[in-house]
């Protein structure tokens, strides 16, 4: 069965593992980048990771995407949003219509 992870700073993910998620803490691109490598291996299908770490790591991001499992999905840590998760929605609609509706 797939599981779904939630990775960022300690404030901003502790709160998902009061709905069952998997919480992992992680603010460095290194250690974010070794952790979506063995949630890889662990077969996640979804992993949740604040903006703030994955603007660190975009060339893994690029390498997941291209992949149909694990989804990473960014979500704004306690720092606020910078805008990436709804740049990231914006993308693949344009992908899938076409255009930027």
């Amino acid at each position: 069965m797939h599981k779904i992870a939630v990775m960022g700073s300690r404030t901003s993910v502790y709160g998902f593992a009061a709905l069952g998620l998997d919480t992992y803490f992680v603010t460095e691109a290194e250690e974010a980048v070794k952790l979506i490598r063995q949630l890889e291996r662990e077969e996640y299908a979804v992993i949740y990771i604040t903006e703030a770490v994955a603007a660190q790591i975009p060339g893994e991001l690029k390498r997941i995407a291209e992949q149909p499992v694990p989804a990473i999905i960014p979500i704004p840590g306690v720092q606020g949003n910078n805008g990436m998760g709804m740049n990231a929605v914006r993308d693949n609609i344009i992908k899938a219509v076409g255009s930027d509706i």
